[in-house]
C-alpha cells in the first residue's frame, strides 16, 4: 500500500460528511456553495492531499474499469450548454471550423483543429468520475494526452501551472480551471472529444474536456478553447486558479 492510500482520502470525507452527517440530497455541484461546513471539509483536506500526492504518489494512477463497469447513467456535471453564439455556430458545424489554441509559456503557440487531436496517439480510460456533490459514476473517455500536446508546444522552463479556458460562463465571468505540472504530465491527464466510444456531446462538455482523473469533478473543465502555460496564477480572474476556487472558496487541489 502506498504512503498516500494510508490516509483518509478526500472520497472518504465527502461521503462521511456530505452524505452521512448531512444526508445531502442535491441536483447540482453549485448547491453546495451555501454550506460553510463543507467548504471547511475540502478546505481541511486540501493541504493533506497535495503532500501526501506529491511525497508518496505522484506517479500513481487513479483506478480503471472494466466496460462491465459501466454506469447505465452518467449525470452531467456543471453548466449542460454553453449560450454564446459562437460557441453555438460552431456546435452546429460539428466544429468543422474549431481550434484548440495552445499558448502562454510555450515555444510555438499551436491552433489545433479537431482533427489534429484526434489523429494524436489516444488513450482510452475507463474512470470513476466524482462530484463535489457526492455522487459518482463510471465512464469511459478518450483523446490525447494532454503531455503530448504540451510537447508539441513545447514548454518553456517557467511554466508551473496549466490553465483550461472554457467557452461556458457564469453571468459574465468564464469559467476557467488549472493544475499544476505533476497532473498536467500525468499520464491519465487527457483531453477527451469520445465519452463511451460516442463523440462527445454538449452536456458533457463538446468538443473538448480535461479528464484529470485524480481530482474532483469540477476540477476537469469542459468546454475547453484555450489552453494557457503559466508561471503563476496570481492576476488570473479572482487569482485563486479556478471559477468555484474564486467564487465560492472551493479548494484549488481537489485530489482524491
Amino acid at each position: 500500500m502506498s504512503g498516500s492510500a494510508k490516509i483518509l482520502t478526500r472520497r472518504g470525507l465527502l461521503r462521511a460528511g456530505a452524505l452521512g452527517a448531512g444526508g445531502l440530497v442535491l441536483s447540482g455541484c453549485d448547491r453546495l456553495n451555501d454550506n460553510s461546513g463543507f467548504r471547511s471539509l475540502l478546505e481541511s483536506a486540501e493541504g493533506l492531499h497535495l503532500r501526501s500526492q506529491r511525497l508518496f504518489g505522484r506517479d500513481a494512477l487513479a483506478r480503471e474499469f472494466s466496460p462491465a463497469d459501466l454506469s447505465p447513467e452518467f449525470r452531467a456535471n456543471g453548466n449542460r450548454e454553453v449560450k454564446d453564439a459562437a460557441y453555438r455556430q460552431q456546435l452546429a458545424s460539428g466544429f468543422a471550423g474549431w481550434t484548440l489554441k495552445v499558448d502562454g509559456l510555450v515555444e510555438k503557440p499551436l491552433a489545433l483543429p479537431l482533427s489534429a487531436l484526434q489523429a494524436m496517439p489516444q488513450r482510452a480510460q475507463i474512470t470513476r468520475h466524482d462530484c463535489v456533490e457526492g455522487w459518482s459514476a463510471i465512464g469511459k473517455w478518450q483523446g490525447p494526452q494532454l503531455s503530448h500536446v504540451l510537447d508539441v508546444a513545447g514548454l518553456k522552463p517557467q511554466a508551473r501551472f496549466i490553465v483550461f479556458h472554457c467557452a461556458d460562463r457564469f453571468g459574465s465571468t468564464p469559467y476557467y480551471e488549472s493544475i499544476d505540472m505533476i497532473d498536467a504530465l500525468h499520464p491519465q491527464t487527457i483531453l477527451a472529444w469520445r465519452m463511451n466510444d460516442k463523440v462527445l456531446p454538449e452536456k458533457f462538455g463538446a468538443p473538448l474536456r480535461l479528464r484529470v482523473e485524480r481530482q474532483l469533478g469540477y476540477k476537469h473543465a469542459k468546454y475547453v478553447m484555450r489552453i494557457e502555460a503559466r508561471e503563476s496564477l496570481d492576476g488570473l480572474y479572482g487569482g485563486k486558479g479556478g471559477y468555484w476556487e474564486d467564487s465560492s472558496g472551493y479548494a484549488w487541489y481537489a485530489g482524491i
